[in-house]
């Protein structure tokens, strides 16, 4: 007999030790199997407990046949078939939660994109000549009016609308060499 059966012939005797050895001994190695199965590591460590509490209360008879730790793997891995069976057939998730889940998901795609993309516009700011920089970013980041941009720029309206229109077309050139994709989310 192995130490894990050992243990177990110890514990069905009455000794407590025995388990402690054998929870010890097996009980990380059977969460990661256990979430082999169920992929989630919350429910893997349920199972664990629920697998030793089968042990515990119900002593089921070991098998000589197999290796203690082969005996032990398939009572949990029966536990984890048993909760999937029955999440099967009663989500305890509603469908309003799992359409807030998605939409969740959604948003947090979109927030990402969309700060990719800010980082990606300001590298490019970057490599812009001062000028350009300074007009696109009172305007489309300070906020700017035209008015108010000429005014901070010491530029006339038809000096603005020149500038303007070369700033924006060279940080579109520069987003064109970067491939940014101007589409709308």
């Amino acid at each position: 007999m192995d130490n894990g059966a050992s243990s177990y012939r110890r514990f069905l005797d009455g000794d407590d030790k025995g388990l402690a050895e054998i929870v010890r001994n097996y009980s990380d190695g059977l969460i990661l199997y256990l979430n082999g199965i169920v992929n989630n590591i919350s429910v893997a460590e349920e199972l664990m407990e629920e697998t030793f509490y089968k042990i515990i209360t119900k002593k089921p008879k070991f098998n000589a046949n197999y290796s203690f730790k082969t005996w032990l793997y398939t009572i949990g891995r029966n536990v984890a078939i048993d909760y999937i069976r029955h999440n099967s057939k009663i989500s305890d998730t509603s469908f309003y939660d799992l359409e807030n889940y998605f939409e969740d998901e959604y948003n947090l795609e979109k927030l990402y994109i969309i700060e990719e993309r800010k980082i990606t516009v300001h590298r490019v700011l970057r490599k812009l000549n001062t000028e350009y920089r300074q007009i696109l970013w009172l305007l489309y980041f300070d906020g700017l009016s035209y008015a108010e941009a000429a005014v901070v720029m010491k530029k006339n309206a038809r000096q603005m609308k020149n500038l303007v229109y070369r700033a924006k077309s060279a940080l579109k050139s520069e987003l064109d060499k970067e491939g940014f994709v101007y589409e709308e989310l």
